[in-house]
């Protein structure tokens, strides 16, 4: 992995085989110390399904069906993703 400076923020890259260049997102929120950006954005209910979609397909040990008690809640206001370190 290599990493990138901008604006005096160290931001991982991440490449490919095929030749494609990944930012991290979570690093350049951490730089703007706006790491709740993140956790928002991982609570919204279309990121979710997003996720979820990802994971059926390339994820052979994904629980779709627990899968489909998070999703249910998404989106409401006293839903989050919690964040554990």
């Amino acid at each position: 992995m290599d990493k990138i400076k901008v604006e005096n923020s160290e931001i991982s890259v991440i490449s490919n085989l095929a030749g494609g260049d990944y930012i991290s997102l979570t690093d350049m929120a951490h730089s703007q110390m706006q790491e709740h950006i993140i956790f928002k954005w991982m609570s919204l209910k279309s990121t979710i399904e997003y996720l979820g979609e990802w994971e059926l397909l390339y994820n052979p040990n994904f629980n779709y069906t627990e899968f489909g008690t998070i999703r249910n809640e998404a989106g409401s206001n006293n839903f989050v993703l919690l964040h554990l370190r």
